[in-house]
Order: C-alpha cells, then sequence, then structure tokens
C-alpha cells in the first residue's frame, strides 16, 4: 500500500511538473507557418506587380509566415519598430539594403519592439524556376496589427493581424492560396491598359521626340495595404531623330525610381551624371555627340504623396532631354532595371 501511495504521488508530481512546463511553453502549442508571395511578374519581366499577395493576413500567437520572392524585381519583407522612421532603400553603397540598421536572420521574431528586415531578394538572372526561389519567415509571439513594407518600394505594404492563440482564425491557406492567385492576374491584367493610357491625349508627342519612361499604377484589393503595378519598359523603344533634334524622356510611374543612361551603366545610378544640368522648369538636361558618351540622368522619380503633419514635399524629377549633336545609333537601359529588358534606341542621321 505504501509503496503504491508513494508512486502515486511521484506520479501526481510529474503531472504537476508537466503542467508546469506546459505553462511556460507557447499558448500556441499548434503553431502555423504560412505561406504568401512578394511580387509577381509577366513572363517578359516586363509586368512587375510590386505587391505582397496576399497583403492581408490573420494568424496566431506563435505562427509564422514565410514569404516566397519568385520574381526578377528585387524586394525586401520588412517590419519596422514601433515609431521608427522608413530608411532609404539603399545605403552609402549602391545595391546593399540600408536594412533597419542592417538585416536579420530568417525566422527573426517580431513583437513591434526591434525592426526585422530580410535583405534584398529575388531569383537570379538566368533563374526561370519557382522551386529555388529565396524565402524569408517572421515568427509573431505577441499579439497584436504589425505592418509590414517593401524598403524598395514605397507603395509595396501590407498587415499581418497576430490574433490570441485561444481566438478563431477568419482565413486558411487555402483562401490565401486563392488571392494572391486573384491579385497576381488582376494586378497584370492592368498593365496594358496602363500603356495604353500613357500617351492618351498626346497624338502630336507620339510623333515626335517624347519617350515615356515607363507607368504605373497604384492600387489597394484588400484595405489594409497598398499594391502597384509597373510597366518596366521605355515606351517606344526606338527614336528616329534628326541631328540637332532633343529628346525628352518623362517617367510616367507614381513611385517607382528610373534611370536614362547611356554608355557604361553607372556604379551608382542615383546622382546624375557630370555635365547633366538642372533647366528652370525642374528638368534635367545633357548633350550627346558620340555613341561612346557616358550620360546618366540619375533618378527620376515621383514626388511622394503629401500628408497633414509632414513637411510637403518638393517636387520630383521626371523628366530628362538629350541633345543629339551627332549621327548613330546611341543605345541607352535604365541602371536599375536593365536586367528586366528595360533598354532603348535614339537613332540620329
Amino acid at each position: 500500500m505504501t509503496q503504491r501511495f508513494n508512486c502515486k504521488l511521484q506520479g501526481l508530481a510529474l503531472s504537476a511538473v508537466a503542467i508546469l512546463v506546459a505553462g511556460g511553453a507557447p499558448l500556441n502549442a499548434y503553431a502555423e507557418e504560412w505561406q504568401v508571395l512578394a511580387g509577381a511578374e509577366s513572363p517578359d519581366r516586363g509586368t512587375q506587380a510590386l505587391a505582397f499577395l496576399t497583403n492581408e493576413l490573420w494568424v496566431r500567437t506563435g505562427d509564422s509566415i514565410r514569404w516566397s520572392f519568385r520574381t526578377h524585381e528585387r524586394h525586401t519583407v520588412t517590419f519596422l519598430a514601433t515609431g521608427q522612421n522608413r530608411p532609404p532603400g539603399f545605403g552609402p553603397t549602391f545595391g546593399v539594403l540600408a536594412g533597419c540598421p542592417g538585416v536579420t536572420p530568417d525566422g527573426s521574431s517580431f513583437d513591434g519592439s526591434e525592426c526585422v528586415t530580410s535583405d534584398i531578394l529575388l531569383l537570379s538572372a538566368d533563374e526561370e524556376r519557382t522551386a529555388n526561389a529565396p524565402t524569408y519567415s517572421v515568427q509573431f509571439p505577441t499579439a497584436g496589427n504589425f505592418k509590414f513594407v517593401c524598403l524598395l518600394h514605397p507603395d509595396m505594404t501590407g498587415v499581418v493581424h497576430v490574433l490570441n492563440a485561444s481566438e478563431s482564425l477568419p482565413h486558411g491557406q487555402d483562401f490565401y492560396d486563392r488571392e494572391a492567385q486573384h491579385q497576381r492576374a488582376l494586378l497584370l491584367a492592368k498593365a496594358p491598359r496602363t500603356e495604353l493610357r500613357s500617351f492618351a491625349g498626346n497624338e502630336d508627342r507620339r510623333q515626335t521626340t517624347a519617350v515615356a519612361v515607363g507607368a504605373g499604377e497604384v492600387v489597394t484589393t484588400t484595405g489594409s495595404g497598398l499594391q502597384t503595378i509597373s510597366l518596366m519598359r521605355f515606351l517606344r523603344q526606338t527614336v528616329v531623330v534628326r541631328v540637332g533634334d532633343t529628346v525628352e524622356w518623362t517617367s510616367l510611374d507614381p513611385s517607382i525610381n528610373h534611370t536614362v543612361s547611356f554608355g557604361i551603366e553607372p556604379v551608382d545610378p542615383r546622382p546624375p551624371s557630370a555635365g547633366v544640368q538642372l533647366t528652370s522648369d525642374g528638368a534635367r538636361q545633357a548633350t550627346i555627340g558620340s555613341p561612346g558618351d557616358n550620360v546618366n540622368s540619375g533618378f527620376l522619380s515621383a514626388a511622394p504623396q503629401d500628408r497633414p503633419g509632414v513637411p510637403q514635399s518638393p517636387a520630383g524629377v521626371t523628366r530628362f532631354r538629350v541633345t543629339f549633336t551627332a549621327p548613330g545609333a546611341f543605345n541607352y537601359i535604365c541602371a536599375i532595371h536593365d536586367d528586366l529588358g528595360m533598354k532603348g534606341r535614339v537613332i540620329a542621321f
């Protein structure tokens, strides 16, 4: 009897220890990893959906989300700390992410107290299969509503609603898969209409020396984040002019930076090259006298939208003019998106 009683006490003690251990574990004993996408693109890479698909999710504490990067355009997944100012995409070295600062490892935990961000992720230049696409995951230990962004694309945002472990979720993985497919199709279908609208009402300009630098549109499909569709092309890829004519490029993209770069691709395309001047109407201008000249417009960027309570933004620099003083074929690229096929040519005779 005594032996049986002692065994019973030992069993109760072990049960108590098990309960205490369980009490110290995460509340969600069935943590899940949710799968979503960062970006989408057309087969020719020229149309880019700068969007998280989907960009609004409900998860429980302890869950994680894994983003797959299946495009040749660069993206990040970034959660800024509460009250943190958004950092620039690139630091002193172009192509190297500034981070917040730096990057955090895959599987990092975010609760709003410290920034968490992936590095710049994308498919390699010759990678067509998405099975080997890079991924990045974030785990959520506490309840709350957390915004996430791409540091390279200002109008690419989303929200994660983290519920307590005891709460029911409104959607499952199948729902998010369907939403991603629907949003991807919707966004990519907008690009042809954006292209057709880009020169609408400007038939006289289309027949002269005007070139549109990309085109785009900022939309929302969930009410909790922004998505952008961008056409990474020069609209009129070949322009024929006479010697002495001036060609004008105008960026029609509402939130994406582009360049017009002749000659050797600049290491840092952000600033204009030497010899590029600012005009009285806020455009940039240059003169090219040889197909071997190296001339870079610098970033052509629309001004960000103004918001109450913050300083008014200056007007953007969206136009670049080049006068061609010699005959020849002058090839140029967007130094940011040439790997997507954003290239053009001016033929002067």
